[in-house]
């Protein structure tokens, strides 16, 4: 260290990116690390309200950082929830083509998985489909067995536990105030007082662009909050979900379309929508901050995007507000699904990094600067991959903060 009460990295925010990243420099370096997180307890936004689902591969574009860190993350957390005692399932899911137009695009789908390595990945007929999902309708499909099931706000936990029993800090309830230089030292202000750090990586999640600015880095993207809405089956209506159920994906759009979710103790969701939220932290309509709208409508890319979006934009508005509509949805994959099988349940929301051209950011984005390392953008599958990019983020910071590395075990 090179002052008192220095820590070597200090991480900020603690959702599963964050604190898998302490863990990974834990594990690797020589080093104190110190993760912190505004919130009175750790994973309370994104990794908390996500749908648990370990994802496979299936959908992103071969040699791209999303492709091989799911990949490769899917594989570690496995590992890890066995090794930690964490429940998991590895159920499988079915990406259902209801109709023949989707069917190309149901093909892609397939090449991509193949591509990204999947073990048995297998298509599907009509008839197949039936098979695994006896109330689900559609003309082709593809059985993807390596896609799981796990609480995420409990592998955060385990990974917590990790950094904990690895000499590492966990500071919840402490907020970012600002960050200035002294020296070779960030002073970093924070609403339980002043930290020092020879260097900061930011896991800020919804916040991580402003977290950028408050270090002085000018980043090129902005964050655009999307809620995503979900509702619950009752459980006399259960029985018509196996396991996952997906739609083919539109190819434009980052968002994978309502579908249907077993979680890990035995409930079902149908969702998630995708409605522009009116706060970064909005988890209802009702949740509105000034702050965030005028950053999202002083934005020239988010006018960019709506001028090449706004019906889907409005079609997922109108989805949200009334209940039969998201219901039409929901039947296209399960036809004899009513609104009475469904009751209103959580939603999340999703940190989408827009460019200044109105390009929703694809994969993820990891930027240094001095002495600092920014994670821009890092949605879905970033919960799967988790380990994935803290490993490599440990790797980067070894290199760029001249860490020094342990000797590997039994050297």
């Amino acid at each position: 260290m090179t002052g008192t009460n220095t820590v070597d990295v200090l991480v900020v925010g603690g959702g599963i990116v964050g604190v898998a990243t302490g863990l990974k420099l834990l594990e690797r370096a020589r080093a104190s690390v110190c993760v912190v997180e505004k919130e009175d307890r750790l994973a309370p936004h994104q990794t908390g309200n996500n749908s648990g689902v370990i994802h496979s591969g299936l959908y992103y574009k071969p040699g791209s950082l999303k492709a091989s860190n799911c990949v490769a993350g899917r594989q570690a957390l496995l590992r890890f929830c066995e090794a930690h005692g964490v429940p998991v399932e590895v159920c499988g899911k079915v990406v259902v083509a209801t109709r023949p137009d989707q069917v190309l695009a149901l093909d892609e789908l397939e090449r991509r998985g193949h591509a990204n390595g999947l073990v048995g990945l297998r298509r599907l007929s009509a008839d197949e489909v039936k098979e695994l999902e006896p109330h689900t309708v559609g003309v082709a499909g593809l059985h993807v067995p390596e896609t799981g099931i796990v609480d995420y706000r409990r592998v955060v936990e385990a990974y917590a536990d990790v950094v904990r029993a690895g000499g590492g800090e966990i500071a919840t309830g402490t907020r970012v105030l600002a960050v200035a230089r002294d020296g070779d030292e960030l002073v970093v202000e924070t609403t339980r007082g002043a930290r020092r750090a020879r260097a900061l990586i930011n896991c800020a999640g919804l916040q991580c662009d402003r977290v950028a600015r408050l270090c002085g880095a000018t980043p090129d993207v902005r964050i655009v909050p999307f809620r995503g809405e979900y509702y619950t089956l009752r459980e006399e209506a259960r029985h018509m979900v196996r396991n996952l159920i997906y739609p083919v994906p539109d190819p434009n759009f980052p968002f994978l379309g309502v579908h249907f979710t077993r979680r890990i103790g035995g409930e079902v969701e149908a969702g998630p929508n995708a409605v522009l939220a009116l706060k970064r932290e909005g988890y209802r309509w009702r949740n509105i901050s000034l702050r965030d709208v005028l950053s999202i409508i002083g934005y020239g890319g988010f006018w960019r995007l709506a001028r090449r979006y706004w019906r889907m934009g409005f079609g997922e508005m109108y989805r949200s507000l009334f209940k039969h509509a998201f219901v039409k949805a929901l039947r296209e994959l399960a036809p004899a699904m009513t609104k009475n099988d469904l009751t209103r349940g959580g939603a999340g929301v999703r940190a989408q990094a827009l460019d200044r051209n109105g390009a929703l950011v694809d994969d993820f984005r990891i930027v240094a600067a001095d002495r600092m390392i920014h994670v821009l953008n890092a949605p879905s599958p970033a919960a799967t991959a988790s380990l994935a990019i803290g490993a490599s983020i440990a790797e980067q910071a070894v290199a760029q903060f001249g860490l020094k590395e342990k000797e590997p075990a039994g050297a």
